[in-house]
C-alpha cells in the first residue's frame, strides 16, 4: 500500500520555489534540441511518434520530481 503522505505529494499542486523556473526551462531547452533532432533524423511513423511521445514524458516526469522532493 502506499503512504498517505506520499498519494497526497503525486496530487497536490506544488508552487515553483526559487530557482525551479530556471531548472524546468533547461530541461525543456534539452529537451526540444533533442526533440529537433529526432525530427530531422527519423523517418516519420509510429517510432518517431512514439519517441517523441516519450521525451514528452521524460520533461513532465523530470519537472515532476523537481517539484516534488523539494516540497
Amino acid at each position: 500500500m502506499i503512504d498517505p503522505e506520499e498519494l497526497a505529494n503525486r496530487f497536490t499542486h506544488h508552487p515553483p520555489q526559487e530557482g525551479q523556473p530556471e531548472v524546468y526551462e533547461l530541461i525543456r531547452k534539452i529537451a526540444f534540441a533533442y526533440a529537433v533532432n529526432i525530427n530531422e533524423l527519423v523517418p516519420d511513423g509510429r517510432e518517431k511518434t512514439l519517441a517523441l511521445t516519450k521525451l514528452e514524458q521524460v520533461v513532465f516526469w523530470s519537472n515532476a520530481g523537481i517539484a516534488r522532493a523539494r516540497n
